[in-house]
């Protein structure tokens, strides 16, 4: 790698190359984006992410086979009076559904002939309390969302001209006529335009922040846009190329994915950019000649820049290996966006610094201590000179080796204290959890539960292969105290022998007692079936609905974790390995990075549950922050321990730490909070998922950043002394400066 980042370096770091990198990167950006579409417009809108060999997916295919509904998608539209539904309510519900019947919308498949139904039939059918009623139209099940989307301002509009007033608007527990579409057409198209709406926020939101991060940390307005210019080719490159794959039906993209790598690429590329810009201010100081020192600059940093990505990369691709498909998502375009930022920042920033030298850090320009000394004699007064180093960092590296066992205790006692937190944190899996709670769709469920048993809105549903015998299951489901009723048996249209219960729950189906009861109620069903008819009678039972759908998610994700956090540890593990050997220094290493993963969700939960009110957190969390924290704090372990490593081949050891954390704290916490401020960013999205995912990962790169990386890991390191090597042997002098001859 030594000799392959010298000769890179040679060749784009030369005054003959700059301008030829750079013009190629322009043609190829501008050809691939003409030639193949954008990721986000190939963005699929399917909530299918469990897999085919689920429960509940294999219920729901049982059922569409054994009991086909040729009705379609359903749109549920909640109608609302607080004191109660006047006559001109249910008026303007019968004129509504006439009007449906006579002009269908756009891809709608069936209304309910409610004009035809008198107003004292639709009293019957409202709540107890006769302040709301449900009403459904069907659409056609593959309708793409922006033809649903404009079905439903066509249906908004014919709403407002029968009520006489905009029942859309306006909080639900005031007086008057509330309107609002739910069920899963208007909770897919809520969806959909929250991400629409959201997607170019996020982005400018990102853009300028890390400028003013950069400005505030570098005061270089030229170096700020530097850092921006570099990732935004490489996005501009990106984009193109998973909209090539996602076209092909290569990978899957969802909003949600898209705007996660936006956050990425923005925090971690401009992450690498600082680490070789960081290298390149410290070798001008040392050099005159400006390429010499961003040839030297790549030679000396390109080895941890890489070895970084390629962990990062790898870490990443490990979410392949999920069954859940919100996981599976990410894997790809994450780990190509990393990639070829790390080419972007080994290529083309070499060539945009090649071009502007000296000046991209202006006011603040490094030179010599020669040429320093020229400047000051020729204008008759200092030059202003860019400290090498901050305070905090002299601070951090005197204090790690004079008082290394004062500073392990206290970051373990601060640490492990919110560690302790983890096992208490609760979470939830239900998608309108995530949404927020003024969301159209999201208000008319907040309807439908209020004012109807909890179970109505989302029944469970119970389907057995009896093999011909002749098996009642409804005596066994009532017994359950969550069971309000169960419907009369169905049977199969293919096959007589499967048969379907429709279970109405007492409780709320999202809730966890809800879910809790799905496999005794499963276990249950086989049972009544064994002592009748078959053995190993549980492959013969299904249980399907949204309930049993939570349930699959939360078994499935929690194998996922089981998997995965084993694996990206093995990996990183190996990766350090490689690049330290050191099993010692790997093990340190690898359990400070556990350690800050582990304090992150504890004070994430104090934020999430105590600061912003939410009763549990997103189950998919847990994971989502591992894989980024676990390979990102890779990254500032490889950059810190690698100067730690070559300076002890230079001087004694504690001064080999000394040195090498006022080297590097400097750039590893700005960086730090150049990611940790890129991750925050995800809090202006609407969808809880990504806000709370945001606070976690930032709130582990912060700790990472100030605390693990520049005190606890560098402490460790002095306590262990020469057996932190242990069973590497310590980098030569003459292979750490072979390239300054």
């Amino acid at each position: 790698m030594s000799k392959l980042l010298d000769k890179l370096g040679e060749i784009v770091a030369s005054s003959k190359s700059r301008f030829v990198t750079i013009a190629f990167w322009i043609v190829i950006v501008a050809l691939l984006s003409f030639v193949w579409p954008q990721v986000n417009e190939e963005e699929t809108s399917t909530n299918n992410l469990l897999p085919e060999d689920a429960m509940s997916v294999e219920a729901t295919k049982i059922a569409d086979e054994q009991f086909p509904n040729d009705a379609g998608i359903p749109l549920l539209i909640a109608w609302h009076r607080q004191g109660g539904l006047n006559e001109g309510d249910f008026t303007a519900i019968q004129s509504l559904y006439k009007d449906l019947n006579a002009e269908p919308l756009n891809n709608q498949t069936m209304a309910p002939d409610f004009a035809n139904i008198p107003v004292e039939g639709l009293m019957q059918a409202a709540s107890s309390d006769g302040e709301a009623i449900v009403t459904p139209v069907f659409f056609e099940e593959a309708t793409k969302a922006g033809d649903l989307q404009l079905a439903l301002d066509a249906l908004n509009e014919n709403i407002t001209e029968l009520t006489e007033m905009d029942p859309f608007n306006g909080d639900i527990t005031e007086e008057g006529l509330h309107v609002r579409f739910t069920g899963p057409v208007g909770i897919s198209t809520d969806a959909v335009e929250l991400f629409s709406q959201a997607d170019l926020t996020l982005l400018i939101a990102t853009v300028l922040l890390v400028l003013v991060l950069l400005i505030v940390l570098y005061r270089s307005p030229i170096l700020a846009v530097v850092p921006l210019i570099g990732v935004g080719f490489a996005y501009g490159l990106i984009s193109p190329l998973l909209g090539f794959m996602a076209r092909e039906g290569w990978i899957v993209v969802d909003a949600q994915a898209i705007s996660i790598m936006t956050v990425l690429l923005f925090g971690a590329g401009t992450d690498y950019c600082l680490f070789l810009i960081s290298r390149y201010r410290d070798e001008l100081k040392l050099e005159v000649n400006k390429y010499k020192a961003l040839h030297l600059a790549i030679a000396n940093s390109g080895g941890a820049i890489m070895m970084s990505a390629m962990t990062t990369v790898i870490g990443l691709l490990t979410l392949s290996l999920a069954q859940y498909a919100s996981y599976d998502r990410f894997a790809i375009p994450f780990s190509l966006g990393i990639f070829m930022m790390a080419i972007a920042v080994m290529t083309l920033l070499p060539a945009i610094l090649a071009l502007l030298g000296r000046t991209a850090f202006f006011p603040f320009i490094p030179r010599t201590e020669k040429m320093t000394q020229e400047l000051e004699k020729k204008k008759g007064k200092p030059v202003r000179r860019p400290k090498s180093k901050s305070r905090f960092s002299i601070a951090a590296g005197r204090l790690v080796t004079e008082k290394p066992w004062q500073i392990i205790i206290i970051c373990l006692l601060f640490l492990g204290g919110l560690a302790a937190l983890f096992p208490r944190i609760e979470y939830t899996y239900g998608v309108l959890d995530s949404f927020p709670e003024d969301m159209p769709s999201r208000e008319g469920y907040s309807i439908i539960s209020d004012h109807y048993p909890p179970g109505e809105i989302a029944p469970l549903q119970l389907i057995v292969d009896t093999a011909g015998a002749d098996v009642d299951f409804e005596e066994m489901l009532s017994s359950y105290s969550i069971v309000e009723s169960v419907s009369d048996q169905r049977v199969g249209e293919v096959d007589p022998n499967v048969v379907e219960y429709q279970v109405t729950l007492a409780v709320d189906p999202y809730s966890k007692e809800a879910i809790e009861q799905v496999p005794e109620i499963k276990a249950s069903a086989a049972e009544t079936l064994e002592q009748v008819v078959i053995d190993n009678a549980s492959e013969q039972v299904w249980i399907g609905g949204e309930t049993a759908t939570l349930y699959d998610t939360e078994e499935i994700t929690r194998r996922d974790q089981n998997i995965i956090m084993p694996v990206v540890l093995v990996i990183i593990a190996t990766l350090l390995m490689l690049y330290l050997r050191s099993i010692v220094a790997m093990t340190y290493l690898l359990l400070t990075v556990v350690l800050s993963f582990l304090s992150a969700l504890g004070l994430g939960w104090l934020i999430i549950h105590y600061v912003m009110g939410a009763s549990a957190m997103q189950g998919l969390i847990p994971l989502y922050a591992f894989v980024f924290l676990v390979a990102l704090g890779g990254d500032y372990n490889i950059f810190m321990i690698s100067r730690i490593w070559k300076n002890r081949s230079y001087m004694p050891l504690k001064k080999a730490i000394s040195e090498g954390v006022g080297e590097t704290s400097s750039v590893i916490t700005s960086a730090g909070l150049i990611l940790a401020g890129t991750f925050s960013v995800l809090a202006v999205m609407p969808i809880q998922v990504l806000v709370q995912f945001g606070i976690v990962t930032a709130i582990g790169v912060l700790l990472d950043a100030f605390i693990v990386r520049p005190l606890l890991v560098p402490a460790i390191t002095a306590v262990l002394g020469k057996y932190a090597f242990w069973p590497g042997k310590l980098w030569k002098k003459e292979d750490v400066d072979k390239q300054r001859g």
